[in-house]
This record gives C-alpha cells, structure tokens and sequence, in this order.
C-alpha cells in the first residue's frame, strides 16, 4: 500500500511515522506547501517528496489530510474524485455549510472517509461506552467533561481556529455522542476571558463551560480552559445509577489533591494531546489502514464529523446569542 501525506506539520508527522513502521506499507508520499518541511518529514520516515498534491494522490492507494484545516476540504475532495480512501484529521472544514457540502459529497461518491477523533480509540474511553453499552453503569445520571490545554496556541492559529468550541470542544462532543450512543438535543454555552487578551480581538474565549441535555434526558457539562499550569488535563466521567467510572485519572494526570493523605501525582504531567493519546493516534491509524484494505467500514464516518460540528456552531451561537440553543436549529452555519 502507498499512502499519501498531505500536511507535515506536527500530527501529520505523527501519522507519518506510524503508517512508514507498518509492513504492508511500501512508500509515503509527502506533500506540503513548506517544501523543505515536507523534505524533512519524508527524510525522517523514508518517504519522498511529491511535486504537487494532485501528483502525491495520483501514486497512492489512501490519503491521509493532515493540513491545515482551511485546506481540509479541497484536498479530500481531490482524493474522493480519485477513489481513494481518506483518512481526514478533525474537522472536515472550517465552518457548517462547507462540512454539510462536502459530507453531501462523499455520500453521493459512495466514498471511504474516517474522521480523525482519536478518543474513539483510546483505551479507556473504549471501556466507558462498553460499560454503557451493556448497561452496567444502569441508568446514566451525569457525564461531565474536563479539556485543559497546559498552554494556549500560538498567537497566529487564534484567528483561523474556529473558537474554542470548534477548535478544542469538538473531540469532546464527539466523545459525548460515541460513548452514550445519544445525540445532543439542546445545549447553553458560556465564555470568558481569564488571562489571554489575544483571545477576545478575535471573539473567541480562553475558558468555557457547556451544560448540554441528551434526547433521553441525560445531562452532561463541558469546562474547559486553554491555560492549566500543572499540565495536559483531558477527563470524563460518568455518574450512572449502578456505578461511577472516569476516564483520564492516572499518575500524570495535573491534578494537586488537598486532602490530607491525599494521592500525589507520581510521574511527569501529560504536557500535550500527543503524549496524551500517542497509543489512541496509533490504534487510530491502524485501524484507518484496515478500512482503506476494504475489511472494516469506517469507524467515524463524515457524518460523525458533521454531527460533532453541528453541536460545535450550537455552543458558538450559544455563547454569542446568551441562550440555550436546539440543536434543531443549527441547519447552517454562521458566516
């Protein structure tokens, strides 16, 4: 299999090093707009530099997008007028319209897209859905979210994020919909400004918090920082009537406890998403390459990523209107 990397910033790497160690894979073909980064990034896998994205998908078997996400849109479309599978990092596209037309378009294809969400593939959140699943958390009371950045991004990325809500929230409203295998029915999203000024010249927020109702009446609350000194702080928890589980809590997880006795956090702090999910990214890939064999179908399908971009314009539209948003309501995106 020749496998197409599109973007060789810092997860694209990452996936570039996964699917080069894989033995069914024979070559990886780099494209970026940096030329010398792409250079480097084919060099430290073995790969080769192609001389244009249309030329990189032109040699290859699947794609893998892992560009900027303004460019997320263009470059799946050219791999689905190709045929090829296509594995797309989170999210499809910048904003809801051009999701819902690009979604339309890989339905229409018939086509192979799997969206990156990694916690899908992360141990622990595997075994939350399991248990809720099979009904052994009985009735589901409370899942409460927990999305700490140990630092915000670069200055630059603030005004072609998104927000908050579509930048970062995103993965955990996609976690939310896969573990309860429910959808978010109506959701009220509050902001703030706490310590990064940089955020508010681009109306977007550096704290937020979303109460969000399931169609079964289950409850769930998001808060979220860009900014915890002590670390990387990525957790879910779930309250049901026969137990409580949580996700996320281990010896480096940033957390001080000031209970006398309390448990100390032994090792090193999670610092960034990819020391958090390294093995989830992995599991993540492999199965990607299983799809792209044409012996699984998709695990997060492009109707997944549109689902969890719905819920992401709902929380923006809630923060800015200052009310509880449907989700009935979002049919299309703010421009």
């Amino acid at each position: 299999m020749r496998i197409a990397l599109l973007g060789a910033g810092r997860i694209g790497q990452l996936h570039g090093r996964l699917v080069a160690s894989q033995p069914d894979v024979d070559e990886v073909i780099v494209a970026d707009v940096d030329a010398v980064r792409a250079r480097q990034a084919a060099d430290a896998i073995g790969g080769r530099v192609a001389a244009s994205v249309g030329k990189a998908l032109d040699a290859a078997d699947a794609a893998l997008v892992t560009a900027t996400t303004d460019a997320h849109p263009a470059l799946v479309s050219m791999a689905v007028d190709r045929g090829l599978p296509v594995f797309c990092e989170k999210p499809l596209a910048l904003d809801l319209d051009e999701t819902i037309a690009l979604v339309d378009k890989i339905e229409s294809a018939g086509a192979t897209v799997q969206v990156g969400f990694q916690r899908r593939f992360d141990q622990a959140y595997v075994e939350a859905r399991r248990l809720v699943e099979t009904g052994e958390l009985g009735t589901v009371y409370l899942v409460r979210l927990i999305a700490h950045d140990h630092e915000p991004p670069p200055d630059a990325y603030i005004p072609v994020s998104g927000g908050l809500f579509r930048d970062s929230s995103i993965h955990d409203f996609d976690a939310l919909r896969w573990v309860t295998g429910l959808e978010v029915e109506e959701l009220y999203a509050a902001g703030s400004v706490r310590n990064f000024p940089i955020f508010a010249r681009y109306d977007d927020v550096d704290t937020g918090a979303v109460i969000l109702r399931m169609t079964d009446g289950t409850l769930a609350v998001l808060g979220q920082t860009r900014h915890d000194p002590r670390g990387y702080d990525i957790r879910m928890e779930i309250v049901g009537s026969k137990d409580a589980v949580t996700v996320g809590l281990t010896d480096a997880t940033p957390l001080r406890s000031l209970e006398p006795g309390g448990p100390s956090m032994a090792g090193p702090a999670w610092s960034t998403f990819l020391t958090r999910f390294e093995p989830a990214y992995r599991a993540e890939l492999l199965t990607f390459l299983r799809v792209a064999r044409g012996e699984i179908p998709s695990p997060c399908t492009a109707r997944d990523g549109l689902e969890a971009m719905r819920i992401s314009v709902a929380a923006t539209r809630s923060r800015l209107e200052n009310r509880p948003v449907r989700l009935a309501e979002v049919t299309e995106g703010e421009r």
